[in-house]
């Protein structure tokens, strides 16, 4: 029984093992089952490295991410969530925007409790600039 626990895990997930020459950005983000329901629990995902563009200059903004949430049915796939967050690498979006859609995105795939998404882009111009968006389950 418990090995086929496993096996269903592994169901569905395409990117993770990819490599070298495989490895492109994707819109595509893949879950696994959360087999703890019964509880709350928080994930926590960062990075320093993601980037977007200016839609207006074309210019590279960078930001620090932060992804926050208690699953309900089901846990993102780490890689499946680094080959998304690539394909902003050359998409103009404001800030607001894609911090807004990229929670709208995860709350798709994952239908959680509740999401949160701190996005921390650096300075430019002078001003740096936060974003957080939450999305609580009623």
């Amino acid at each position: 029984m418990a090995r086929e626990k496993k096996k269903a895990d592994f169901a569905g997930l395409t990117l993770l093992g990819r490599e070298g020459r495989d490895a492109k950005p994707s819109k595509q983000l893949e879950t696994f089952p959360n087999r703890h329901r019964e509880r709350d629990y928080m994930v926590t995902l960062q990075t320093d490295e993601f980037t977007c563009v200016c839609p207006m200059t074309g210019q590279p903004d960078f930001a620090r991410l932060k992804i926050q949430y208690i699953p309900e049915e089901c846990i993102v796939e780490s890689k499946s969530l680094k080959f998304y967050l690539w394909s902003y690498r050359n998409e103009g979006a404001f800030h607001e925007h894609v911090t807004n859609r990229i929670l709208d995105d995860l709350v798709a795939a994952l239908s959680p409790r509740w999401c949160k998404i701190t996005a921390d882009f650096g300075v430019r111009g002078g001003i740096s600039i936060t974003i957080e968006a939450e999305y609580k389950k009623t």
